[in-house]
């Protein structure tokens, strides 16, 4: 990692911009505690779910489909959700397609795990290919929110399934404007609209000696075009995830 050695200041501060994981073993905590950091979490922002009367309007009906793709616990909340709203019961037959493990076994939440047909990758539609080729006479729901993972949307269009998106839920900028006078050492970004909630809650923000951190290609070019600095991109060959980029940061400049 590249350190520019004039910013290169003790960090004693973090705020992660995602919700307050439930999980006390999450990673950030450790981190905290080996380091003596302050740490806070904030979600810059959050989501609604659209109704389903909403759904109805776009007169897509869910009996219909014989398969539904899920890449975010999200989109099976809010499934689940409109489906009851809506009055649908879902055919025991429906298949389920997941882009990790993670999401696949939160489908337990909603249904009976072992008695459905669930499929899961690594971590996109691609990684479903070879399932996908196995099951392309299906009828794909794609449930997503108003920022929709076009990656997969065209991915699955390409390739030539019949897929449809429905947006079920929409992502929504948070009020942050008790974080006005607040300064923190580092601030970790893990999407485009959370940057664009920053920008949005405080269109005077001023980087100056604060750190920036940021998950994925798309959040670290939005950072780029608002003109901020970005200290410490993840993931990379030497730190595959953010906690494991920042602790190498920390490691660097806390010495």
């Amino acid at each position: 990692m590249q350190i520019d050695v004039e910013r290169a200041k003790k960090v004693k501060s973090i705020l992660v911009t995602l919700p307050r994981p439930e999980n006390e073993k999450s990673p950030y905590f450790a981190l905290a505690e080996k380091y003596n950091l302050k740490l806070d979490f904030r979600a810059f922002i959050h989501v609604e779910g659209v109704l389903g009367k909403d759904v109805r309007k776009d007169k897509i009906d869910f009996a219909d489909y014989t398969a539904v793709i899920f890449t975010s616990k999200n989109a099976v909340d809010h499934f689940f959700r409109v489906c009851e709203e809506m009055r649908f019961e879902v055919s025991a037959d429906m298949k389920y397609f997941c882009i990790t493990e993670a999401i696949a076994l939160y489908l337990q939440k909603y249904i009976q795990y072992r008695k459905r047909k669930i499929f899961f990758g690594k971590q996109t539609a691609k990684d479903l290919e070879d399932v996908l080729k196995k099951h392309n006479n299906e009828k794909f729901l794609f449930p997503c929110s108003d920022v929709a993972n076009e990656e997969t949307q065209n991915w699955l269009q390409e390739n030539g399934y019949d897929s449809t998106p429905v947006v079920l839920f929409r992502t929504v900028i948070s009020d942050l404007s008790d974080l006005k006078d607040v300064f923190y050492d580092v601030i970790v970004f893990f999407s485009p609209s959370s940057v664009q909630s920053l920008f949005e809650n405080f269109s005077d923000f001023v980087q100056n000696n604060t750190r920036i951190a940021a998950f994925g290609a798309t959040t670290q070019q939005a950072l780029l075009d608002h003109n901020l600095i970005l200290d410490i991109p993840a993931p990379t060959p030497e730190a595959p995830s953010m906690t494991m980029a920042v602790e190498q940061y920390i490691k660097a400049v806390n010495k």
